[in-house]
Parts: structure tokens; sequence; C-alpha cells
């Protein structure tokens, strides 16, 4: 005899939960709680945020690009973003036309805290439906264990303390759609899922993945289509869309996937299993990604969503991408604990006494491990007194920085370009990237400066999660440029104060 799951799916409609998992009676202030964690966590987001960029901690890769790209955005012109390049298309280095959508309120508020704010409040947002989920299936103590350790988790860490990302919108998406999954709201999920399209080009995978968890646990006829739109839609956004905006033509980071290292791609597939694993970074990124769930996700279907962005990371030749900085497991951190939610959910229904005990016992475990972790990663910020000291180098620099009038051409240290490209036209001093191509160092290559103003910070920055030292050029090599600049192209400078220097150009160029 089917049982009443299958019965629904057959013609698409979600299954009602079984009786042993019926939700408890919601007060008002259940309704809330999430909501409340939510504006909680965009706070403490924000608060890192936003003190990091008045301590000179952003850059221009990437706030600064992305700033620019909004700031087009809202003035209705195309993403041309002149930190990457002269005429550089942004939509030409991933596709995340999605960005967009933070135009009107760039409009309202032209300043690089715009994007830091709406970054943080959509992080944030994430833990509506996770916590929502939890509360119903688990009660309400499972929902604050789940937010707290969504909220505070390693990888929504390390996004909120790194500039900006297109990430940020994926993050709730995904949170909705998997509450959807896991209400067996099949429509609902593809509908929160089907914009990761417009997010980022690798995640059109991971569409693909959740229509094939439709399929295999719902209506098949409607994953199968979520799937072929989703693998459709990378291909097309990799192999057509954007080759055609990138100055160069190809896909600008297809060179991290290229097979280079075994001579070729069918071989570097057949090395696959074991580089994924190699070398060690990897496999601890692999435990570290489970961990905040007391890896208990790992026992859940849902966890395959995570394949797609962990197969591309491993696989990759750049090994920025196989740790625990930068934005890239912020995507991640929503199907963890969706995860955690969907094993917790089948033992509750248990109904046994030794099932309530395991639930909470991987609840307590869950907030072990989320202490445990947390000191680790970037809201420890908040712990350091350097967070919340006035900083007398950065007070100069902005200084400086205020002599250079609105709609100036600037060429600046990265750690100073974000301070400007909400009001002039922005490129990294030296001259970088060349001809499109990011990582250019030879000298003979450099052109000459052409902005009206050179703003030169020779102070190593506080760089987390950078090492430190200077970017993109070591030093010694900036500071022969200035000296150029000076002797050659006819600068003169106007003032230099606790290490940072502004010139001018001695004519208009």
């Amino acid at each position: 005899m089917r049982t009443i799951e299958d019965k629904a799916s057959q013609i698409g409609r979600p299954a009602p939960e079984p009786a042993t998992a019926a939700p408890p009676p919601h007060r008002p202030t259940a309704r809330l709680l999430p909501w409340a964690w939510a504006a909680g966590l965009a706070v403490l987001y924000a608060t890192v945020a936003v003190r990091r960029h008045l301590l000179l901690r952003t850059t221009g890769y990437d706030l600064g690009i992305f700033e620019q790209a909004v700031r087009a955005y809202a003035e209705l012109r195309a993403p041309v973003v002149p930190l990457r390049g002269p005429g550089f298309h942004l939509l030409g280095d991933h596709f995340h036309p999605l960005v967009a959508a933070l135009a009107p309120l760039y409009r309202l508020w032209p300043s690089p805290l715009c994007l830091l704010t709406a970054q943080s409040a959509l992080l944030a947002l994430a833990v509506v439906p996770l916590a929502r989920w939890a509360a119903r299936a688990l009660g309400p103590a499972a929902a604050h264990t789940v937010a707290a350790g969504y909220g505070l988790s390693w990888g929504i860490a390390s996004a909120a303390a790194f500039d900006f990302h297109e990430v940020a919108l994926a993050v709730p998406l995904l949170a909705f759609g998997l509450e959807a999954l896991g209400r067996r709201r099949w429509r609902a999920a593809v509908a929160w899922t089907a914009p990761l399209l417009l997010v980022k080009e690798d995640l059109g995978l991971t569409l693909a993945a959740v229509g094939a968890y439709i399929a295999w646990r719902g209506p098949r006829r409607l994953g199968l289509l979520t799937a072929t739109a989703g693998l459709l839609g990378s291909a097309v956004e990799i192999a057509v869309l954007l080759p055609a905006f990138h100055p160069a033509g190809g896909y600008a980071h297809g060179g991290n996937l290229d097979g280079a290292a075994y001579g070729s791609l069918l071989s570097t597939l057949a090395h696959a299993p074991l580089d994924v694993l190699r070398p060690e970074t990897k496999a601890t990124t692999l435990v570290l990604v489970f961990a905040p769930s007391a890896l208990l996700a790992l026992r859940s279907p849902l966890a395959l969503l995570a394949v797609p962005t962990l197969a591309w990371r491993m696989l990759s030749d750049n090994g920025f991408h196989w740790g625990t900085a930068f934005h890239y497991s912020a995507v991640l951190m929503p199907v963890v604990f969706a995860g955690l939610i969907d094993v917790l959910s089948g033992w509750r229904r248990d109904a046994g006494p030794l099932a309530a005990r395991q639930v909470r016992a991987s609840l307590a475990t869950v907030l072990a491990v989320t202490a445990v972790l947390l000191p680790s990663f970037p809201l420890a910020q908040l712990a350091q007194r350097a967070t919340w000291r006035a900083s007398p180098h950065a007070a100069a620099a902005r200084s400086l920085l205020a002599r250079i009038p609105d709609g100036a051409t600037v060429a600046a240290s990265n750690r100073l370009a974000p301070q400007l490209t909400a009001r002039c036209t922005v490129v990294v001093f030296p001259t970088f990237p060349v001809r499109g191509r990011l990582y250019e160092y030879r000298p003979e290559k450099l052109p000459r400066p052409t902005a009206e103003w050179i703003a030169f910070d020779r102070r190593a920055p506080e760089s987390w999660p950078y090492p430190a030292g200077h970017w993109p050029y070591p030093l010694e090599r900036q500071e022969a440029e200035l000296a150029a600049a000076r002797e050659r192209y006819g600068y003169r400078e106007v003032a230099t104060r606790d290490g940072v220097t502004l010139l001018r150009a001695a004519s208009p160029r």
C-alpha cells in the first residue's frame, strides 16, 4: 500500500507531516523569535563590517569593485568597473545580475557602508526560515540552538567580515528554499532557489541539486525540469554570457579547473578523488564545514546540496578556495543546519525517550562546537581592543583623502580605494590589472599613470584574511612606482602624513 507521502508526491502536492511531528501551538512571541534573532545577528555582522571599514581593513578588491558596479546600476549604467581594468564589464567576471537589486538602496545611501549593511542583513535573514522550521519541528529550545549555531558559524562569520560579495544574496534564498524542501513544499522550494541562477554562475549546479532532491523525494517531473534548468543555466552563463561580457572573451575563472596540473581535463578528473583530500587543508575544511552541526548534517540527504560548491572548490587550482577564509563557505551553512534539523526531526518522530535524549544531547553538542570554534574566526574581533580603539593612521588617511574633490580620478592603494569609490573614479595603485589580466607583474607592461590623483599608503595593513604585507606588489616595487610618478610623470606631492602620501598631477590628464 502506498504511503501518504508517495501519493502526495505523485500529484505534486505536499504531504502532511506525520502526526507525531505536529507543531506545538504558536504564541505570538514564538512567531517573532526568528525575526528577533535575524535583527540581532544583522547588528552583530554590521558592527564587525563597519568597524573593519573605519579601520581601513576593507579593500578595493572586493568591496570597491562591487561598489563601483552597484553605483553604475544606481545611475542606470552598465556595471563597468575601473578597478578591474579599463572598460571592464563586471558581468564578464562572475554572472551576478541580481546584485542590481541593491541599486535602489544605494541610490538612497551612496556609501560602501550601504553594501556592508545590506550584506549583514541578508546573511542574518537566512536564520528566519531555519529557526522557524526548527521551532515547528523540534520546539523553541531547538530553534534558539539552530539560530545561535547558524548565526555564529564560521562560514557566515568569514563572509560577514570580508568586504561584500554577491553570494550574500544566495544565502537567504537557499535557506528559504531548504525550509520549503523540509516541509515538502516543492513548488515553493523551486521558486526560492531559481533566482540562484542570477547570483553566480556555479549556483546553477546547486539549483540542479535541488531539482535532483525533488525528483527523488517529490514530484519527479518538477524535479527533473528544475535540475535541467540549473545545468543549462550554468552552462549558458559559463559558455556564452560570461565570454560575451569579458573584454578578452572566455571564462575568466576557467583556468582554475583547466587541468593544467595533469596536462588535460580528463586526467584531472581521474585524479579528482584524491585531489579532493589533498593537501590536508582541503580535508580540514571538509570536516569544518559540517562541524557546526556536530557532523549530524551528513546523515541527511539535504547534505547533497553542498556537493556542487564543495566539488568546484576542492578541485580548483586556487588555494584560496580550499580553506575557511573569505566568503566561499557562506552558502554551505544553510545546507548544514537544514540537514541538522532534518535529522533531528526524524529522531523526534520516533517519540521514544531515547530519541528525545538524543535530540537534547545533539543540540547541546552543537552549542559546544559553536563555542569552541567561535574564537578562531572573525566574530572574535569584537572582543579585541584594536577593533574599538581609534586609529590615528585611519584618521590621517581620511584627512588626506578629503582633499580629493568629488568626481576626480584616483589611483589608490588597495586599502584606500573603498574609502573613495562612492565619489571618485578609482583604480588600484600601481595600475592593476593590465589589459584585463588579473595577475600581470612585469614592469615593462605597466602603463604610465593617468589618474589626476595618487593616494599611496606605505603602512602594512591589518589584513585578515590576507597574509600581512602589501598588495598587489611588494612595497619596494610600489615605492619605485611612486617615485616614477614624481620624477618621470610630473606628479607633485600635496601632503604626507603617517605613511600616507597624496600626489596630484601637475596638469589635467
